[in-house]
C-alpha cells in the first residue's frame, strides 16, 4: 500500500469469519477492533452518513458475495471497442479520495467493502465466458492495484484471466507503486490502465493519490516488465489554464513513458449521471470541480458540447503529433 492504511474498525459479515481471504486480510491489521455482523448492509447503508467525512477515517467491512457482482458496462465507461463489456465490483469504494469521484454520489457510505468470496465472483464471470468474449472491468468501484497488499485481488484475477482466453481484463488505476511489477503475475490479456492528470488536478482534487510521475514511472515500469499498459487521459477535469496544463503533462508523459510501447490511449472529460451529481454535490459542497455548472443533456451532466470538443480535440490532436501511430480511443455519448 502506498503509505500505511489503519482501519480503526473491521465489521466482518459472521458467515465470512472463517473465510481464508478473511483471515488473510485481518493479519494485515492485529490493531483493528473486530466486530461481527450479519450483513454489510447493516453498516454500509445506514442512513445520515457522510461519504466525504468518512474518507478521513475508513472502517473496513468484510462481506460475502451478493447475489450478482458482474454488470453490463455503464454508458459513461468507455468500452474500448468491445461488444460484451462488463465490469464487477469485488470491492466497494477507494482507498483515495478525489473529490469528483461519483461512488460519493452513488454509496451512501464512504467505508470499504471487500467481498473476500471471489471465488463466487468467477463463476459468474465463467458463466458469461460459456457464451462470448468478455472484456472486464474490474477496478471501476475502488483502486485495486493500491489494495494489492491487502486482498491480493490484481493477482488472483491475473492468474484467472490466464486461464480462460476469452477473457480479457482492465485494472484502472492511480497507483504509483513500481514494486509490484515483479510479484504480478503477467498476462497479455490484464491491461494495467493508469489515469493520467495533470499536477495541478492531482493536487488539488485526487487526494492520497499517486503524483503525476509516480504513476508515470509506474506505467514505464510496467512496460519494462512486459505488461500491457493503458494511458487514460480521462476524465479530463476543466481548470483555468486547462490548454497549458495539459499541454505539460503531455511534455511529462513523454519524457518517462515510452509512448510507442503503450499499449493504448482513452480521452474522455468529466461526466457523471444526475442522479449521482446530486449525491456528489451534497458530499462535497465546498468543491469548484463538482459545483462546476455543467450541462444536463439525456440523464448525464458533462461540459457544454463546444467546451468538451474543445478540450479533448486539443488533447488527441496533441498526442497524434506524439505518437502518430497511437491508437487512441475517445468517448463518445452513446446514441438512444
Amino acid at each position: 500500500m502506498e503509505g500505511q492504511q489503519k482501519f480503526r474498525h473491521i465489521y466482518i459479515e459472521k458467515r465470512v469469519m472463517d473465510h481464508p481471504r478473511t483471515r488473510e486480510i485481518l493479519a494485515h491489521f492485529p490493531e483493528s477492533r473486530v466486530i461481527l455482523i450479519d450483513h454489510y448492509k447493516a453498516v454500509f447503508n445506514r442512513r445520515g452518513q457522510s461519504a466525504a467525512l468518512q474518507h478521513q477515517s475508513q472502517n473496513l467491512i468484510l462481506a460475502a458475495a451478493k447475489d450478482t457482482n458482474v454488470y453490463p458496462g455503464a454508458p459513461v465507461c468507455q468500452d474500448f471497442g468491445n461488444a460484451h463489456f462488463y465490469y464487477t465490483s469485488c470491492t466497494m469504494n477507494c482507498l483515495y479520495d478525489c473529490e469528483y469521484c461519483y461512488l460519493k454520489g452513488m454509496y451512501p457510505s464512504g467505508n470499504l467493502v471487500i467481498f473476500v468470496e471471489l471465488e463466487k465472483i468467477f463463476a459468474e464471470v465463467e458463466a458469461l465466458l460459456s457464451q462470448f468474449p468478455v472484456y472486464l472491468c474490474i477496478s471501476y468501484d475502488t483502486d485495486l492495484l493500491a489494495m494489492e497488499d491487502i486482498a491480493h485481488y490484481c493477482t488472483a484475477w491475473s492468474e484467472f484471466a490466464a486461464q480462460h482466453e476469452n477473457l480479457t481484463i482492465e485494472i484502472r488505476t492511480k497507483c504509483g507503486r513500481t514494486d509490484l511489477w515483479d510479484h504480478l503475475p503477467r498476462c497479455e490479456r490484464v491491461i494495467f490502465a493508469y489515469t493520467i492528470s495533470p499536477e495541478p488536478v492531482i493536487l488539488a482534487y485526487e487526494h492520497g493519490t499517486a503524483k503525476l510521475d509516480n504513476r508515470l514511472e509506474a506505467a514505464a515500469e510496467g512496460i519494462a516488465h512486459g505488461f500491457p499498459v493503458r494511458l487514460c487521459f480521462d476524465p479530463m477535469i476543466y481548470v483555468p489554464g486547462w490548454e497549458e496544463i495539459y499541454h505539460d503533462m503531455l511534455v511529462q508523459t513523454v519524457k518517462i513513458v515510452p509512448l510507442s510501447r503503450v499499449r493504448d490511449f482513452s480521452v474522455g472529460s468529466f461526466r457523471i449521471s444526475e442522479s449521482y451529481l446530486k449525491n456528489l454535490r451534497r458530499q462535497e459542497p465546498d468543491s469548484a470541480v463538482v459545483q462546476y455548472p455543467f450541462t444536463l443533456d439525456r440523464g448525464y451532466y458533462h461540459y457544454s458540447q463546444s467546451l468538451t470538443e474543445r478540450m479533448e480535440r486539443t488533447l488527441v490532436e496533441e498526442l497524434g503529433r506524439m505518437v502518430p501511430e497511437a491508437a487512441v480511443f475517445r468517448w463518445e455519448e452513446p446514441n438512444e
